[in-house]
């Protein structure tokens, strides 16, 4: 009886465990940056929060990097600052 409470036990730990790899995993972006968080440390000014997120969020998933800061910053993130609307006249990232 006690060899199979030890058993239970090992396989509790472990699925503990896993479940915090994964929960770690999908809070972040292979590069390391969780854009959630810095998306919204980004957009945490503008008055139009939710266009806000979105287009950075977009701009985070492909790049893998924010900026630093509400604005500007962008000699940090190269490709966040590249990334053009349509038109090729603004820039698409916040």
């Amino acid at each position: 009886m006690a060899a199979v409470r030890n058993l239970f036990c090992v396989l509790f730990v472990f699925l503990l465990l896993s479940l915090t790899v994964l929960a770690e995993e999908s809070s972040t972006v292979a590069g390391g940056v969780n854009c959630g968080f810095a998306c919204a440390r980004r957009c945490s000014k503008t008055s139009r929060r939710n266009m806000c997120l979105r287009s950075c969020g977009g701009c985070c998933r492909k790049c893998l990097c924010v900026p630093p800061g509400t604005a500007g910053n962008k000699e940090f993130c190269p490709c966040y600052a590249s990334i053009r609307t349509r038109d090729g006249l603004r820039p698409k990232c916040p």
